[in-house]
């Protein structure tokens, strides 16, 4: 069909560009001739016909110059109409609409790829986005929101309202750059690796900025090396402890043993041998939690027993409780009796945080965002935890409690790192609240 629509047009165009040429030649050879009737007649044919292919020209090229205008402004769905047109008109308007339809498919395919791309982008666990020399973002995907806590992200200037210092640095990239620097979004503190290459785009350069939030990485470390801290001293305290406390406790059952001084010099050494073995078991506790066992359970009765259980305190009837589950069906997958040890451990941290203030508030909620992440938050109205303390606070063996072992939280952040999840603080200056935050991929 193609090869015959292509012929007919050429050979017409052939046949009224011949009897063009013969005309003028027959003009031409009555003009030699002198014969003025026939001069006259050949030369008003000639222009008749030369009038006619220059107006047939004027428009296919009016309809081409339309089609090219459309394209321009992205529209592919006009057509030519091809009836009641004559076979000319007809015969080209079939071209030109065969280009349309391939254009658009082309177009169609292309917008396909484009989704697929910025599919496979969004699903990749780093932030990233291209910016131009101007500063201006080309893509982003939904990770780099996430890390920056942005919402509107159109501009480098955006990132100012997270961290000034960021901001300045993208501002002066290069590529090759490489570079970490720690911010705070709107929901917690992030430590990130900053990755920078060049590329163009439409012939223009353009800069591809990659990061990540490094904090897990270097919680896993710090951990790690706590642990094996831990081993350590409880192997060697052992070693020592255990054979002093034996001795005491056999010299005391001793009926020799009679003098009184002797008597409770032994019985103090017995009760502190004892009490440092009682001392080491507690941290053992913090190396030897067991591998989680996860399961399906619903977040809404889970979270209404750990209140339950917490809240019939009666040391604390100044306390009032408050829950927000949202979505009330949501599911979770993790080990239930490890999650409780660390949902108990918070609610009891945040009595003790409230105390004796009246009007004391605690509240438990749950929510899940855009990448299913699920995020159980409980938050207090006590005192604000000083800044100093609030970066040492999930440091094993760190505690501001005069009766306080300091593994309490650690083994929280130990349960949810072993869970795939993590745990948060941040504090809120302008309600006075205190928030952990246990986060579920």
């Amino acid at each position: 069909m193609r090869t015959s629509v292509y012929r007919y047009i050429f050979d017409n165009l052939i046949f009224r560009l011949l009897i063009l040429i013969i005309s003028a030649g027959i003009c031409t050879y009555y003009g030699i001739k002198g014969n003025v009737f026939y001069l006259l007649t050949f030369s008003a044919l000639t222009v008749f016909l030369f009038t006619r292919v220059i107006t047939l020209y004027n428009k296919h090229m009016k309809k081409i110059k339309y089609m090219l205008d459309a394209f321009d402004n992205n529209d592919f769905t006009f057509q030519y109409t091809i009836g009641k047109r004559s076979s000319d008109d007809r015969l080209v308007n079939e071209l030109m609409n065969r280009i349309i339809r391939t254009l658009l498919q082309s177009k169609i395919n292309a917008v396909k790829k484009e989704k697929f791309y910025e599919q496979i982008i969004d699903s990749v666990n780093i932030g990233l986005f291209v910016i131009d020399r101007n500063g201006y973002v080309l893509l982003k995907n939904k990770k780099a929101l996430s890390l920056l806590g942005l919402s509107v992200f159109i501009h480098i200037k955006h990132i100012r309202n997270v961290n000034e210092k960021l901001a300045q640095q993208l501002e002066h990239i290069k590529s090759g750059d490489k570079f970490h620097i720690s911010c705070t979004n709107e929901r917690t503190a992030v430590n990130l690796s900053v990755h920078v290459s060049g590329t163009e785009l439409k012939n223009k350069p353009a800069f591809i900025v990659t990061f990540n939030d490094i904090n897990n990485e270097l919680d896993e470390k710090e951990l790690d090396s706590w642990i094996r801290l831990t081993r350590v001293m409880t192997h060697e305290i052992m070693n020592f402890i255990t054979p002093v406390t034996s001795i005491s406790d056999t010299l005391l059952s001793m009926k020799e043993v009679t003098e009184k001084e002797i008597h409770n010099g032994l019985e103090v050494i017995s009760k502190t041998g004892k009490g440092l073995i009682s001392f080491v078991e507690s941290y053992r506790k913090f190396t030897h939690i067991p591998a989680p066992q996860p399961s399906l359970f619903y977040i809404k009765n889970f979270i209404e027993r750990m209140v339950m259980l917490s809240s019939h305190n009666n040391k604390y009837p100044n306390i009032r409780w408050q829950t927000n589950i949202e979505p009330s069906n949501l599911i979770l997958y993790a080990d239930e009796n490890l999650i409780s040890l660390v949902m108990i451990n918070l609610l009891k941290n945040a009595q003790q945080a409230i105390g004796d203030k009246k009007d004391g508030l605690i509240a438990v909620n749950v929510s899940c965002d855009a990448s299913e992440s699920i995020m159980i938050e409980v938050s207090n109205n006590g005192p604000l935890i000083p800044e100093e303390e609030a970066s040492l606070i999930f440091t094993p063996f760190f505690t501001t409690k005069k009766d306080g072992s300091g593994i309490g939280l650690s083994v929280a952040r130990q349960i949810m790192r072993l869970s795939g999840g993590n745990i948060t603080l941040s504090s809120d200056l302008l309600t006075e609240t205190t928030t952990f935050t246990l986060t579920f991929p």
